[in-house]
């Protein structure tokens, strides 16, 4: 199988190298994954011209890829994946169902999908979670976390290894 490249996707008040896509880099590239973090600062209030970027970015990669968010990064990521074929979505804590964000509907979704929240969420309520999911029959991991699920991190590797082993 062609080599995969993993594109992050950073939430709206977060920059493209935290801790969260720092650690998850590390665990793909020890999987033989390129993982690239590109910077959507510039476009802060923006969600949907991020996933525009961002589906731009994808159709120049010279083979296939999967897209990783956060919070708008969530987001960001499954609106892109919308406009250009990907081979899987790992999502934190997605910023759905919010108004003035454009997509509202992610039926068209074929890629495999793997959704973590936190229940302690006060930023974006975990239903909006269960309701992606459930439309998708995606994969949804509910954790006793926060928004940032930094507290998270070792749920979150091995949960993120399991994305990769499935994406291959």
């Amino acid at each position: 199988m062609e080599a995969c490249t993993l594109l992050w996707a950073h939430g709206r008040d977060s920059e493209p190298w935290g801790d969260k896509s720092t650690a998850l880099a590390a665990a793909a590239r020890a999987r033989g994954f390129v993982f690239e973090a590109p910077d959507f600062r510039d476009l802060h209030h923006e969600p949907d011209a991020r996933a525009a970027r961002l589906a731009g970015i994808v159709r120049g990669l010279p083979g296939p890829a999967a897209l990783v968010g956060s919070s708008m990064g969530g987001y960001v990521a499954a609106a892109a994946a919308m406009q250009v074929p990907v081979r899987g979505l790992f999502l934190l804590a997605q910023a759905l169902y919010f108004p003035g964000y454009e997509r509202q509907d992610f039926s068209g979704l074929t890629a495999p999908v793997t959704v973590v929240h936190g229940w302690r969420d006060d930023v974006i309520p975990p239903a909006h979670s269960v309701r992606f999911a459930e439309g998708l029959r995606a994969r949804l991991l509910l954790l006793d976390g926060d928004h940032r699920l930094t507290a998270n991190l070792p749920d979150l590797l091995k949960y993120f290894t399991m994305f990769l082993d499935e994406i291959g």
